[in-house]
């Protein structure tokens, strides 16, 4: 009588798969953007617990506040002190990064592959006027920090105020002329305490909620407005040339590049090919 390994091969497959199961969702986890960022984040917190006078900069973890439009915006840390209010928005990346203040995105390049953001002054900008609006603050006395945690190196130079973890106290502490009362202090700690949604996980998924249909809705205009690909018909994206005599021109791309190099000329409008 020949014995089945049938039955033992599944029930030695299942406890396989019960295994691996949370291992892989440890990993996903431990990858994901927002745990990443939440590093970031811890470590920027750690360092001004450790490095800051707290009788002098008080610092405000997570601050969500609502916008005019019914939308919300996140500032990872809030500083207060006398010598003004600082925003302070947190990037954990790796690779080299190439950017310029006036520049709608930068450059994370690791290895052969390149992705781009949105440039993180433009992003503070906005949380530093819906800070203003919600407590009434004058905005010479707001300063915008750009904090890049995590293995990356700047490739171009950066303003002041983009920094590294090491180097971020140093920067705070150059500001040494008082701006703020020791009283005017207490009164804006309060003020965006009490704009601020209360934190919580609910406020964060509907943070997240928020952005998401707002990336939903930029992208339903702009593929309304774009011309369709010549070659495969879908909807082009906007994109600009990078090198070569006409770098800085901006073209219709088609979003399968390389599958497919249909492009259109926004300067002269015609239709051209590989």
């Amino acid at each position: 009588m020949q014995f089945d390994y049938t039955l033992i091969f599944i029930q030695l497959m299942k406890g396989f798969l019960l295994y691996l199961l949370p291992v892989y969702l440890l990993i996903a986890f431990f990858k994901s953007p927002r745990f990443i960022g939440g590093l970031g984040e811890w470590a920027v917190n750690l360092v001004t617990n450790l490095t800051l006078d707290k009788d002098e900069y008080h610092l405000i973890k997570n601050v969500t506040l609502p916008t005019k439009d019914g939308g919300t915006t996140q500032i990872d840390h809030v500083i207060v002190s006398r010598y003004g209010i600082f925003v302070v928005e947190t990037k954990n990346m790796q690779g080299w990064i190439f950017g310029k203040e006036h520049d709608a995105e930068w450059t994370q390049k690791i290895y052969r592959h390149t992705t781009r953001f949105q440039n993180p002054l433009r992003q503070n900008y906005k949380h530093m006027k819906v800070l203003e609006e919600c407590i009434g603050i004058d905005p010479a006395c707001l300063h915008s920090v750009i904090i890049f945690a995590g293995d990356c190196t700047f490739k171009t130079p950066m303003p002041e105020n983009v920094v590294y973890p090491s180097s971020y106290n140093s920067y705070l502490k150059s500001k040494r002329h008082a701006i703020l009362s020791e009283q005017q202090v207490q009164e804006y700690i309060a003020l965006i305490n009490a704009c601020r949604l209360t934190p919580s996980f609910a406020t964060q998924r509907a943070h997240i909620r928020n952005i998401k249909q707002m990336q939903n809705s930029s992208q339903t205009k702009n593929h309304s407005s774009a011309p369709p690909c010549p070659k495969c018909g879908r909807a082009m994206v906007k994109l600009k040339t990078r090198h070569g005599p006409h770098a800085g021109q901006m073209f219709w791309g088609c979003p399968s590049f390389p599958d497919c190099r249909g492009f259109i000329s926004i300067q002269e409008e015609f239709t051209t090919s590989d």
